[in-house]
């Protein structure tokens, strides 16, 4: 029987009204995954452990790259394959079922609803910080201040993923350029007694507590399998999203190393603990060893224009992407799913989201952490163990790339995750309980209301794979390799600057 030609018309326009338009790069593809991660925990939270661990960070950072490279190629393995808007929701909808798919999806909505008011607040304490270096204090408050780049970047998400691609490699390329300039201007002021002098927070730390400042130095990276969430809009997503992630934990332990050490060397040794309880520790590092005018004005610059403003960007272009998935297939009401009748985007889900975030303003950077890193430790669970999901319950799944050794590396990342879980603080666990009991009432009242929804078909269009010509993917093999050695010397700088002082 053929099918009535009115009907398949209407479903080809469904289709297009609801598919995300491919966009972006593995350039993009990097630079929003590592723009959103690079940000509030550097500066501000994974800064404030320098102030108790001093120069054994590295350790500590070291281990957060670790745990996190695995991972890693486990979503690389199910972005190539399943290249949906959504990421840890659809992968573990998939391997796992429904209602494992909301919480993933819901607890990354938290994760980064939060990110987002903690960044706008870091922006505000950094903005601040460039008036402060020539002695001019702002009379604003900070609540103000944050809430400036968030609706700004409402506006900029809204209308469209090419600007947002745009504005994200500006961001990110203007960081890279202010924090070299800094990097060189702060050589001079370096003092390396301070690298071989443990502070004495540190020398009285227990096993369990140098695991919970593990964890938060690993907050520094969680958000590493952003590009996931953007699946839909990367162009050939089966080679450029493998590729972003493999480069991803090793770009963020560079920068946080460099930073961290930096922050050690200008800070004297007998003042390192003060930042270990300050809003912005990187200004007050340089107060401390009375570093103001230029160099404390250049930081500020960089670290509020660059990123702030990368994570921002993307932490409030991300989100929605999940609630668009949800909601398209009747898991969240479905008013979230309704794309931009011009851009394309989904707005409604950008604008709720971006409020909620303009909300959280009014609390402060050790809440936005606990409740962040909760949130970012359950979906990783829920993720990993959806990739070993996948594998049996989807066994015929095309995977363009396989992460190795699965059935061990799995079981090993779930309980790595879940010790960091431990050591959050009883008001973070009893928030993220209540959070994820939300999230499953309101799936529950939607599966009631649209019924339950058709299961999403493995060779729908979004999976259809992109091949490139010759020319472009002799083009992408190229600059692939450019990062990769870029991102390898970075790496080896990082390491070694620790290394120096204990030698000479």
């Amino acid at each position: 029987m053929s099918q009535d030609p009115t009907a398949q018309a209407a479903k080809v326009t469904a289709t297009e009204d609801t598919t995300l338009q491919r966009s972006f790069g593995m350039k993009e593809a990097v630079t929003i995954t590592v723009g959103n991660v690079i940000g509030v925990g550097l500066f501000t939270t994974g800064a404030q452990i320098v102030g108790t661990m001093g120069s054994s960070v590295i350790i500590a950072t070291f281990i957060a790259m670790i745990i996190s490279v695995y991972p890693a190629k486990l979503y690389g393995e199910m972005g190539a394959a399943l290249p949906f808007a959504g990421g840890t929701y659809k992968y573990a909808q998939l391997g796992l079922g429904k209602p494992a798919g909301v919480l993933a999806g819901w607890n990354f909505i938290a994760s980064l609803i939060a990110v987002t008011s903690g960044e706008a607040l870091a922006f505000a304490f950094y903005f601040k910080t460039l008036f402060r270096a020539f002695g001019i204090e702002l009379p604003v408050s900070d609540m103000v201040l944050a809430s400036i780049p968030i609706i700004l970047f409402i506006i900029t998400n809204v209308r469209g993923t090419e600007m947002t691609g745009r504005l994200q490699n500006g961001f990110m390329f203007f960081f890279w350029g202010v924090a070299i300039i800094w990097f060189l201007t702060m050589i001079p002021n370096i003092n390396m007694p301070s690298y071989v002098v443990l502070p004495a927070a540190m020398q009285s730390t227990s096993p369990w507590g140098f695991i919970g400042m593990v964890a938060m130095i690993w907050w520094c990276f969680a958000g590493f399998e952003t590009c996931c969430a953007m699946g839909e809009e990367i162009k050939y997503p089966q080679i450029n999203l493998p590729r972003a992630l493999r480069l991803s934990p090793y770009i963020v332990f560079a920068v946080n190393a460099i930073f961290q050490w930096f922050l050690i060397g200008i800070v004297p040794a007998d003042k390192i603990g003060m930042i270990a309880t300050a809003d912005a520790p990187f200004a007050v590092g340089m107060q401390a060893a009375g570093i103001l005018g230029i160099p404390m004005a250049l930081l500020a610059a960089g670290i509020a224009f660059g990123g702030d403003f990368s994570t921002l960007n993307s932490s409030i272009a991300v989100p929605p992407r999940y609630l668009f998935a949800m909601a398209r297939e009747g898991s969240m009401p479905k008013f979230f799913a309704k794309l931009h009748p011009k851009y394309k985007t989904p707005y409604v889900a950008i604008l709720v989201l971006g409020i909620l975030s303009l909300v959280l303003t009014k609390y402060d950077i050790k809440f936005v952490a606990e409740v962040s890193l909760f949130a970012d430790l359950f979906y990783y669970v829920i993720g990993i163990a959806a990739a070993l999901g996948l594998r049996i319950r989807h066994p015929e799944l095309n995977r363009p790339y396989k992460a190795p050794f699965i059935k061990a590396g799995v079981p090993v990342s779930i309980i790595i995750y879940v010790v960091m879980m431990t050591q959050l603080s009883t008001y973070a666990l009893i928030s993220g309980v209540i959070w994820c009991a939300i999230g499953l009432i309101i799936y529950y009242i939607c599966r009631a209301r649209y019924g339950e929804m058709e299961d999403v078909k493995l060779n729908d269009v979004v999976l259809r794979e992109e091949i490139p010509s010759p020319e472009e993917k002799t083009r992408m093999d190229k600059e692939y390799k450019l990062w990769g050695t870029i991102v390898l010397i970075a790496c080896i700088i990082a390491i070694t600057l620790y290394v120096i002082p204990f030698i000479f």
